[in-house]
């Protein structure tokens, strides 16, 4: 194989570096990293709105899925310059802004692409994640009893939900929130009410219990994952597995018992959003119409 082949792409008017475009990374599934680069540009659409202005954290696999790996926050200084970035707490974070950061990231071989709840320059979070995390993918069904009980619970409060499998063993609901509007303290009282709510109606199936030896067999209700600090996989980012399971936003409808995240692996994607559309599509717009202030004095006034 020619494993030094080097080429360039030209994405807006800017030339993109590819080298090794022959390069296995999943070789399981015969993806190559061409396959990837291509997964990404077209998923671009679908992937970029969640990653603009936002300070981004890269898993990055050298030599392909299943193997080394590290964690990329700061910038490298050999990054070309229409890499752009922000400096928080010391750190210079990559912001994808463009296709043309996205495949100079793909050509890097970061794989798993962790966003912030908040966007750059502000305090407030853009919405809630609630992260569903059963013991192993064969307890998914745990991840999916969780999140209908969240659904079933947000339609009461008539706040619009959306669901996304993690790429692994189990599930992230998303409720979006008005910008600038809510603090981590104000959803950290409804994420805390959420797992209450779950544990109590289903003690023998949910925990918040942190240490994973304490657990047992129940899935863990990650209240706390939503917070300022924190990341959570990005929708359409791919996963470091040897399956390449992507994080993959599904329809409410498509949540039955029988699902399982297998379903989700890279070469599928876009077929999937082409035919079934984007779970995700009214993300944005939910945005405005969002009635959590509401729901946050209800939750003020009980004393939670």
């Amino acid at each position: 194989m020619g494993k030094n082949i080097q080429q360039e792409v030209m994405i807006n008017g800017i030339k993109v570096g590819i080298t090794s475009p022959d390069k296995p990374l999943w070789p399981n599934l015969d993806i190559l990293k061409l396959h990837y680069l291509e997964y990404l540009a077209k998923m671009a659409p679908f992937l970029l709105p969640f990653l603009q202005n936002r300070a981004l954290t890269v898993i990055r696999y050298p030599h392909g899925a299943g193997d080394e790996r590290f964690y990329q926050k700061n910038c490298p200084d050999y990054a070309p310059d229409f890499v752009e970035t922000v400096f928080e707490d010391g750190i210079h974070y990559i912001v994808c802004n463009n296709l043309q950061t996205l495949l100079w990231l793909g050509n890097q071989l970061a794989f798993e692409l962790h966003i912030p709840f908040r966007k750059n320059g502000t305090a407030y979070p853009s919405e809630i994640v609630m992260d569903l995390d059963p013991p192993s993918r064969d307890d998914f069904i745990l991840s999916v009893e969780a999140a209908l009980l969240i659904q079933e619970v947000c339609e009461r409060l008539k706040l619009k939900t959306f669901i996304k499998t993690s790429g692994n063993k189990g599930l992230q609901v998303y409720i979006p929130l008005p910008e600038a509007r809510f603090t981590f303290d104000d959803t950290r009282k409804f994420t805390h009410f959420l797992a209450q709510y779950l544990i109590t109606k289903e003690p023998q199936w949910f925990t918040i219990e942190r240490l994973k030896k304490n657990r047992g067999n129940k899935c863990y209700i990650d209240f706390i994952q939503h917070a300022e600090g924190k990341t959570i996989i990005a929708p359409y980012s791919v996963r470091g597995n040897e399956e390449a399971l992507v994080a993959t936003p599904i329809h409410w409808q498509e949540l039955t018992r029988d699902l399982r995240p297998e379903a989700f692996p890279l070469p599928i994607i876009h077929r999937r959003v082409m035919e079934n559309g984007d779970p995700f599509e009214e993300f944005e717009k939910a945005k405005t119409s969002q009635p959590f202030g509401p729901v946050l004095d209800w939750l003020n006034e009980q004393g939670l």
